[in-house]
């Protein structure tokens, strides 16, 4: 005799929903409408490394809101990406962390592409992306890891996390490495406070809460 199903239980798994992408925060600014401050701004990052193809989307376009905080930040951005003594295989592995740690959607997007064109494997972005600890990483990614989980887990890194880093990178390079670290922490509560889009026909890497 078949065994009779538990009242109000489905025969099936409910199919997840897709996460709803949440509303931009701010207005959104058309390059056509840039004041001279702001058009300033835009200029200032267009002729950096970025390039002149840089758009009003991801961070740029909540600077334009504040174009002299917004050009000074962009400078910082510009010096840490392009410019530090890090390999970018490494500064993109970190920026890859940070951005998980923080579910950033769009700084995900952003870097994930980079940091695999910059030498970090597939599985490693995957295992970054699913939260799970990147066992098969190079050793040198593995160490950078650690110390960015302990140091957001404790607020604190271990003389023996630090000193795995530091042979890495030595003492300048160390500090240019919390340097990209604390900006891309700025870059990723810019991106989520203000529910800075994806472009439309992107899923979003995490689901939002709620």
């Amino acid at each position: 005799m078949p065994t009779k199903k538990a009242p109000g239980k489905a025969a099936s798994k409910a199919v997840k929903k897709p996460t709803k992408k949440p509303a931009y925060r701010l207005p959104t600014i058309s390059e056509e409408s840039l004041n001279p401050r702001q058009r300033a701004l835009l200029d200032s990052i267009r002729s950096g490394p970025r390039g002149g193809k840089v758009s009003l989307g991801g961070p740029f376009g909540v600077y334009l809101h504040a174009p002299e905080f917004g050009d000074l930040t962009q400078q910082l951005g510009a010096f840490c990406r392009y410019k530090t003594s890090l390999p970018p295989r490494l500064s993109e592995f970190a920026i890859l962390v940070t951005a998980r740690q923080w579910r950033a959607q769009y700084e995900w997007h952003a870097h994930a592409a980079i940091a695999e064109r910059a030498g970090v494997s597939t599985r490693t972005i995957n295992d970054l992306k699913a939260g799970r600890v990147p066992t098969a990483a190079a050793k040198d990614e593995r160490a950078i890891h650690a110390f960015i989980q302990e140091l957001y887990k404790t607020k604190r890194v271990s003389d023996q996390t630090y000193s795995r880093v530091q042979q890495l990178l030595g003492d300048s390079g160390m500090v240019e490495f919390i340097g990209i670290l604390g900006y891309y922490a700025l870059v990723a509560m810019t991106l989520d406070v203000f529910r800075v889009p994806l472009p439309a026909d992107v899923p979003l890497p995490f689901a939002e809460p709620g």
